[in-house]
C-alpha cells in the first residue's frame, strides 16, 4: 500500500534575509569555506572527487557542509526527490521531534545556522519560548533551508547501484540518474561515505511469521503507507516503541475502527537510559573506550530499551479505539476464509484487517545489493570480540567493526583493496563510535571529526605532492627595495691591551 509524497513545504519567507546575511558575514569572518587545496591529478575523464557521500539526510548534509568548509571537493548523491531526503516529510509520523528544542543539531558551531535562529527569524522570541518541541515538518523545512543557504552540492534522484572499492586509490560509484530516464553513469571518489541513516546497512526487520500474510495486508512503520486507507478497519501494531506509537496514532487519527498494540513486555519501559550518557565526555570519548565498555554500554541500552515519548503515548491513549495489549507475543498468522487475518498470540487469537510492524531495523547486507562487492569482506564485531557471559547480543555482534574514521576494516588483510576508503557514517556505527553518526545531539561533532580526519588522510596520501608544491612556491614576500644596503665600518684594533684582551 503506497501513499503519494506530500507537496514540498513552502520556500523560506523573506524574513530570513537578515539571518542569511548574518550567516554569510559569519562565514566570511571565519574565512569559510577554505580554498580547495587537494591536488587534482591529471588523467582521462573527470577528476575523482575528494569525497562522495551517499545519502542527503541530516548526517549527509552536516558532513558535506563541514567538508566544503575545509576546502574539499565533495558531493552528495541521494535517491529521493529534492526536499524529501531522510524520513522527515515521508515515512516519519511523529508530531514533533523527540529531542529537546535547544539542541543545536547540525549547526556546526554557527549560531546563525541553528534551528532556533531560523525559527526566531520568522516567528520571534515569544513564539520560541512558547514552543515545546520542534514540529517534524518544520524540521524538514529547516533542513531544506540549511542545504540552500550553504549552497551544498546535492544530486537528487540518483540511485547508487554499486559501491566498488579499488586498489588504485579510488572508489567507483555506479549510478542511475532518475532525472534522465535512468541513464547509467559512474563517479570516482578517493573516499566514499555511507550516510544512509537508520537502515544504513540493511533495512526494516519483520518476524518470520509475516511471510504468512498477503503483502498488501501489512507494512513496516518505515514504509510509505496511507493511513487514510485504514479508516474503519481493525489494525494490529506489533511493537511498543516510539515508531509503534506514531503508527498507531496515525491509524487512529485516520479513523481506524480498532487498533491493538501487541507488546511483548509486561510493562513499557519508563526511563530512557541513553539520556544518562549525554555528556561531552561520551560525545568525544566513547569511540576511544575499550571494547568491553563499548559493548557493555550499548548492550545495556538495548536490554533496557528506549521508552516511547510521553506525548506520543498520550496521542494514542486518548482514543477509545486504542488497546494496549501488554505481555502479548505473536506466535503465527493465517488468512481466514472470510478474508480477515488471524494473529495467534500468547493470549489467544486476534482478528485484524491490517498489520503494521514497528519492529526496527537490522543489518542485513542481502537487502543492500549495492554493497555486494565488499560486504563479505567487512569485519564485524563477532569476528574478533567475545562478549562477556550473559551479554550476547545479535544486533551488536553483526555491527561493523570500524576504524577511527568510521572506515570498514577487512576480515582478511589485503583481501579487499580499497575497503578502508569506504566509511560507515550511519546507525550501524553505533557500537564503534556511539551516537555520532546520526543523532541530533551529536551530529555536528561526528561530522566534524570525520571531515577533519578525511582532510588529514588526504594530506598524508599526497604528502609528496604537497612538498613539491612547497618547493615550487615562489611568491615573494619582499621586493628587495624595502631597505638600503650599507657597509660595515672599518675595523680598528683597540689601542689598550686590556680592552683587546
Amino acid at each position: 500500500m503506497k501513499a503519494k509524497l506530500p507537496p514540498p513545504i513552502a520556500e523560506a519567507p523573506a524574513g530570513l534575509a537578515a539571518l542569511e546575511a548574518r550567516l554569510r558575514q559569519d562565514l566570511a569572518w571565519l574565512g569559510l569555506p577554505a580554498k580547495p587545496w587537494v591536488p587534482v591529478k591529471d588523467g582521462p575523464g573527470e577528476a575523482p572527487l575528494d569525497v562522495a557521500i551517499v545519502g542527503g539526510g541530516m548526517a549527509g548534509l552536516a558532513l558535506l557542509a563541514t567538508l566544503t568548509h575545509l576546502g574539499l571537493r565533495a558531493r552528495i548523491y541521494d535517491r529521493s526527490p529534492a526536499g524529501f531526503e531522510g524520513p522527515w516529510a515521508t515515512t516519519a509520523r511523529m508530531e514533533t521531534l523527540r529531542s529537546p528544542k535547544e539542541l543545536t543539531g547540525p549547526a556546526l558551531g554557527l549560531p546563525a545556522l541553528t534551528f532556533r535562529a531560523w525559527f526566531e527569524a520568522q516567528f520571534g522570541l515569544a513564539a520560541w519560548d512558547a514552543l515545546d518541541k520542534i514540529p517534524r515538518l518544520q524540521w524538514a523545512e529547516y533542513l531544506r533551508w540549511y542545504r540552500s543557504v550553504l549552497g551544498l552540492d546535492v544530486r537528487n534522484e540518483q540511485q547508487v547501484r554499486a559501491v566498488l572499492p579499488r586498489a588504485d586509490g579510488v572508489v567507483q560509484l555506479d549510478l542511475l540518474d532518475g532525472t534522465a530516464d535512468g541513464k547509467a553513469y559512474t563517479v570516482q571518489a578517493r573516499h566514499v561515505v555511507l550516510a544512509t541513516g537508520r537502515d544504513g546497512l540493511g533495512g526494516a526487520w519483520v518476524p518470520d511469521w509475516a511471510a504468512a500474510l498477503p503483502r498488501d495486508r501489512w507494512a513496516h512503520s518505515s514504509d510509505l503507507w496511507d493511513a487514510e486507507s485504514l479508516r474503519g478497519r481493525r489494525v494490529a501494531v506489533v511493537g511498543g516503541g516510539a515508531s509503534a506509537m506514531d503508527a498507531a496514532a496515525s491509524a487512529l487519527e485516520a479513523g481506524a475502527g480498532r487498533v491493538d498494540l501487541l507488546i511483548r513486555r509486561a510493562d513499557l519501559p519508563r526511563v530512557n537510559k541513553g539520556k544518562g550518557a549525554g555528556s561531552p565526555g561520551m560525545v568525544h570519548g566513547f569511540w576511544q573506550l575499550p571494547d568491553e565498555w563499548k559493548w557493555r554500554m550499548r548492550h545495556y541500552i538495548n536490554v533496557q530499551q528506549v521508552p516511547p515519548p510521553h506525548g506520543s503515548t498520550l496521542r494514542v491513549s486518548r482514543h477509545a479505539a486504542a488497546h494496549f495489549q501488554l505481555g502479548t507475543s505473536v506466535l503465527g498468522a493465517v488468512r481466514r476464509a472470510d478474508g480477515a487475518l488471524r494473529l495467534d498470540t500468547s493470549r489467544g487469537p486476534l482478528a485484524v484487517d491490517f498489520v503494521v510492524f514497528s519492529t526496527g531495523f537490522r543489518t542485513d547486507w542481502a537487502l543492500r545489493p549495492e554493497f555486494a562487492a565488499f560486504a563479505p569482506q567487512v569485519r564485524v564485531w563477532q569476528d574478533r570480540f567475545a562478549p562477556p557471559e550473559g551479554t550476547a547480543d545479535t544486533e551488536l555482534a553483526e555491527s561493523p567493526d570500524l576504524g577511527p574514521l568510521f572506515e570498514f576494516q577487512p576480515k582478511t588483510p589485503g583481501a579487499c583493496p580499497g575497503l578502508e576508503r569506504v566509511h560507515c557514517f550511519n546507525y550501524a556505527a553505533s557500537l564503534s563510535h556511539g551516537a555520532a553518526a546520526g543523532d541530533i545531539p551529536q551530529i555536528t561533532d561526528g561530522a566534524q571529526r570525520l571531515a577533519r580526519g578525511l582532510a588529514a588522510k588526504l594530506l598524508s596520501e599526497d604528502a609528496e605532492l604537497h612538498f613539491a608544491a612547497m618547493q615550487r612556491y615562489a611568491e615573494p614576500e619582499l621586493d628587495g627595495d624595502e631597505w638600503t644596503p650599507s657597509v660595515l665600518p672599518p675595523y680598528v684594533e683597540a689601542a689598550d691591551p686590556e680592552v683587546a684582551r
